[in-house]
């Protein structure tokens, strides 16, 4: 069965508006949990922007949620990974000035330092990904880096879908890339601007394990629960 992540960044974003303790993450993340999500994705920012160092802290403490932390290739990041020991990292890009996630890695440029980062948290179990653009060079350099799993942005498919243009090229590219991935014994996940239409067809490729949805997930649970909203990505993504 496919996995669903749920990223709480942005209810951290909202308790951090207020500077107070509410609404609580531990809280969230247990109850995203109980209510069906696979794991938990926190993306410990340089410029601690939502998640803090005692979120990460506290929840991957709770042996019973599965969390998968998104970092950038940074040391000072690197050791807090090392020290909480999540079950997952996703090695992400990370540029100061962005609202959110751009584009995938630049592997070729980082390679040595991301080749590093692997190597430490493999020795440590922590089962590593990629965020990639969905290119077959990405897939290549990607196996050769020894990742167990890739993360392919879905930024620019999303908006295409939500704007109603043509988007059938670029779901083409990331289903051969899915392929390609799969192929080569790399895990295969999917994320970044997912609603539920984007997951309708992204659930076509079968060979995408996991998604990894987190702004529309915590957006749309203000009108309907984040339970309810829970479920109906669950269905959406066993299609």
């Amino acid at each position: 069965m496919r996995r669903l992540g749920v990223n709480i960044d942005h209810i951290a974003t909202l308790r951090n508006a207020r500077g107070e303790k509410h609404p609580d993450l531990l809280k969230a993340a247990k109850l995203i949990t109980s209510y069906g999500a696979d794991s938990i994705t926190l993306h410990l920012r340089e410029d601690r922007r939502h998640i803090k160092d005692s979120d990460v802290a506290k929840i991957c403490k709770q042996k019973k949620i599965s969390v998968n932390l998104e970092m950038a290739a940074n040391d000072e990041i690197l050791k807090i990974a090392l020290k909480n020991k999540p079950k997952y990292v996703c090695i992400v890009p990370e540029k100061r000035n962005e609202i959110t996630t751009e584009g995938g890695l630049n592997l070729i440029k980082n390679k040595n330092k991301i080749k590093k980062i692997i190597n430490k948290l493999k020795r440590n179990k922590i089962r590593t990904s990629l965020f990639i653009n969905p290119s077959i060079k990405d897939i290549n350099l990607s196996k050769t880096l020894e990742t167990e799993c890739i993360e392919l942005h879905t930024g620019k498919l999303s908006n295409l879908i939500k704007s109603k243009k043509k988007f059938l090229k670029e779901f083409n590219k990331i289903k051969r890339c899915s392929t390609l991935a799969n192929n080569l014994g790399l895990e295969v996940h999917a994320g970044h601007g997912m609603d539920y239409k984007t997951t309708k067809i992204l659930s076509k490729i079968k060979v995408i394990k996991e998604f990894n949805i987190g702004h529309f997930i915590i957006g749309e649970s203000i009108f309907l629960g984040l339970k309810k909203i829970i479920k109906k990505f669950r269905i959406l993504s066993k299609r």
